[in-house]
Formats: C-alpha cells, sequence, structure tokens
C-alpha cells in the first residue's frame, strides 16, 4: 500500500485515559517530558514529517471550538487539493471532514517545533471554507464523500507532502480507526503512575457505532522502557497492519 509508516504516539494513564484531570498530577509530569522527548524537539527518536490528530484534539489544544469567519460569496476555488507550501518539513494533519476549525494561521506547533497545517475534508467541506483555508494559506485535502477515506489521505500525504513517517496522535475514535482500517503499523505509549478514574474521558482506543467495529486487534511487544518515577513507555508492532 502507498502510504507513509504509521505510528500512535499517546500520553496514557494507567487506567487507560488519555485526557483527564490526572495530567494535572505531580506525579504526571516526567512521563510529559518523556513524551515530548520522544516524539518532538531535534533529537526525538520517531524522526516523522507530521503527526495528526482528530477534530476534537485539535478543537481542544489549538483553536478551541472558534468559528470561521467564512464569505459565502467567495469565488468558485479550483477542484481537488490545494498544496500552499510545497517546502514544509513538518505537518499538522487535521481531520475535518465538514471543514469547521477556525485557524487563524497557517502554521501550528508543539513544545518547539512549528508544523505547516494540513486540512483533510470531506466532500461536505463547502466551497466558502476552502475559500478561507485557501486565503489563511493552509494545505487541504479532499478524501471521501461523507466520510474520511483514510488510504486516500495517507496516499496523498505520501506524495504530494512528502510524509514518509506519519504520528498518530487521537483521539481514541480516530486511533481506533486507524487500527481497524490496519493502517498503523506501531503503538507507542508513555504510561504515567496516574489514574483519576473517570467514566467522561478518552480512552486509548475507542469504537464508535456507525464509524467503526470493535474487533479485537492484537500488538507483540518490541520495546520496554522503565523511566524515571515509574513511568513507562512501551512500543508494540501492530499484527494486522497492512503494508
Amino acid at each position: 500500500m502507498n502510504r507513509p509508516y504509521v505510528f500512535c504516539h499517546m500520553l496514557m494513564s494507567l487506567d487507560g485515559k488519555i485526557m483527564g484531570r490526572y495530567m494535572e498530577s505531580p506525579d504526571c509530569e516526567e512521563a510529559n517530558r518523556v513524551f515530548d522527548e520522544v516524539a518532538f524537539g531535534p533529537n526525538r527518536h520517531y524522526q516523522h514529517q507530521g503527526w495528526l490528530c482528530g477534530r476534537t484534539t485539535t478543537e481542544d489544544n489549538y483553536t478551541f471550538y472558534k468559528t470561521p469567519q467564512l464569505d459565502e460569496n467567495a469565488p468558485t476555488v479550483p477542484e481537488g487539493n490545494f498544496v500552499a507550501d510545497p517546502d514544509a518539513k513538518l505537518h499538522y494533519i487535521s481531520l475535518d471532514r465538514k471543514g469547521v476549525v477556525a485557524w487563524e494561521d497557517n502554521y501550528t506547533g508543539y513544545a518547539d517545533d512549528k508544523a505547516h497545517i494540513v486540512e483533510v475534508l470531506t466532500e461536505q467541506a463547502s466551497n466558502a471554507y476552502k475559500a478561507f483555508l485557501r486565503q489563511k494559506g493552509i494545505s487541504y485535502i479532499i478524501a471521501g464523500k461523507e466520510q474520511i477515506d483514510l488510504p486516500q489521505m495517507l496516499s496523498v500525504l505520501k506524495d504530494d507532502f512528502g510524509i514518509e513517517m506519519l504520528m498518530l496522535g487521537g483521539g481514541g475514535a480516530i486511533n481506533w480507526s486507524f487500527l481497524q482500517a490496519g493502517l498503523c503499523d506501531e503503538l507507542s505509549v508513555v504510561m504515567a503512575p496516574v489514574a483519576d478514574g473517570s467514566t467522561k474521558t478518552q480512552t486509548l482506543f475507542q469504537a464508535i457505532e456507525g464509524y467503526s467495529e470493535d474487533n479485537p486487534v492484537s500488538f507483540k511487544l518490541k520495546h520496554a522502557d522503565v523511566k524515571p518515577e515509574g513511568t513507562l513507555w512501551l512500543r508494540y508492532e501492530v499484527k494486522n497492519a497492512v503494508k
């Protein structure tokens, strides 16, 4: 299959949460440091060219559920994908099938890394929203009619954006969808020695009815690293990955 190597890299509590109050605990500080060290900065373990997140994760961390200011009378944009910055070395891939995320700039960042934004839309996204992205200098991919066509998206990311390795960064529904489709090669989990017991926050993987199945997926442990302060870094091969 023509696609990047995909690894899912997540910070997780002992009770499987990827968000929540456990992150506020002092005992999560070392896990946060390890999570960043593995995937970000000049000496990161994974030499990826981009990371991908679902809309909720993007809104929670970057755009905070603002409403984009659209020109409904904007001229019709050309059909197909739009590459705004062909020289970008690092990319933030935002899954946004209907086109609602209110970006203010064409770059975003995490830690000290700056990344060019690439929106992944479906045919449901309006002309006004695509015109908004073009005006901001934000790249976009059209992949699928109503649901995002993940294989098509990955092929475009490799061919048009030069992404050979991609980090999958949640949320739980997106992570699980990639696994169910056989599109995730490796799982990297940094486990904090903390739990909060919440039933209202996302877990590492979540099947959503009508969106993904709950067929079991198996893993093979590749590496286990005990870090300071009780933090663990675990790496697994995903057994059902389609090469």
